[in-house]
C-alpha cells in the first residue's frame, strides 16, 4: 500500500467501536480494497466465502482461489463455506427471467447474508459486512436492506453498512486488482447473469464470455 492510499482512507471503526468483524466476500477484486482498508484500521476480521450463486463450478473455483490467495498474502483467516447450489436453484425457482437488481438478486443477497450472520452468531463475531456494495453495478440500498434484515435475526449481530465506494474506494479497487493481477470476471456470477450478459454481448457483436481467461493488467 502506498502513502497516497493511506492518506485517502478514513480511519474505520465498527458500529459499536469494538468486536470482531466477519466480511462476506464474493471475489478478490471486490474485496481487495475493503480488506486493505479494514486491516489498515486495525480491525480484527475474517473472510467468509459463501457464494452458491456462482456458476459454473469452474468459475466458482477460480474466484474462490483468487480470494484465498490474497487472504493468505495478507494473513487474514479465510472461511470456506458450502457450495450448496441445489439450495440456491430451489430458491431461485420462478425468478429465472427476473432482471439484474430485481427480486432474484434480493433472494440471493438474503441467502448469503443469512448464512454469514448465522456463522457470526455461532462463532463470536459481533458484526458482519460485505464487499458487494463496492461495485457500481450493484444497488447499495438493496444490499444494505438485505444485510440489516439478515443480521436482525440473530441477537447481538449487527450489519455494518459502510459505503466502501467513498473516498476513492472504487478507484482503489481497480488499482489493487491490477496490482495483484486478479482474475477479472465479466458477469455477476449466476447462470442467469451469465445468460443475459452473453446475450447482450452477442447483440453488440461481441463473442461470448470465455471463462478463466481474463485478468487485470
Amino acid at each position: 500500500m502506498n502513502s497516497s492510499d493511506q492518506s485517502d482512507r478514513l480511519k474505520l471503526e465498527l458500529p459499536d467501536g469494538d468486536g470482531k468483524l466477519l466480511l462476506h466476500s464474493c471475489c478478490a477484486p471486490c474485496s481487495g480494497e475493503v480488506m486493505e482498508a479494514i486491516q489498515a484500521s486495525g480491525i480484527e476480521f475474517s473472510i467468509f466465502f459463501y457464494n452458491p450463486n456462482i456458476h459454473p463450478l469452474k468459475e466458482y473455483e477460480i474466484r474462490k482461489e483468487e480470494n484465498i490467495r490474497f487472504a493468505e498474502q495478507m494473513n487474514i483467516p479465510f472461511i470456506d463455506a458450502d457450495y450448496d447450489t441445489d439450495n440456491w436453484f430451489a430458491r431461485a425457482k420462478g425468478m429465472e427471467m427476473e432482471p439484474e437488481r430485481g427480486i432474484r438478486c434480493t433472494m440471493c443477497f438474503d441467502m448469503r447474508f443469512e448464512r454469514t450472520a448465522l456463522y457470526a452468531y455461532e462463532n463470536g463475531f459481533s458484526t458482519i459486512t460485505s464487499c458487494l456494495g463496492i461495485s457500481r453495478w450493484k444497488n447499495m440500498d438493496q444490499i444494505n436492506d438485505c444485510g440489516h434484515r439478515s443480521a436482525s435475526k440473530y441477537e447481538g449481530i449487527k450489519y455494518w453498512d459502510y459505503n466502501w465506494r467513498k473516498k476513492g474506494g472504487s478507484a482503489r479497487m481497480i488499482e489493487i486488482s491490477k496490482r495483484e493481477n486478479f482474475y477479472q470476471q465479466e458477469y455477476c456470477g449466476c447462470v442467469y447473469s451469465l445468460r443475459d450478459t452473453n446475450r447482450a454481448r452477442v447483440e453488440r457483436g461481441h463473442s461470448p464470455i470465455r471463462l478463466g481467461e481474463k485478468y487485470y493488467k
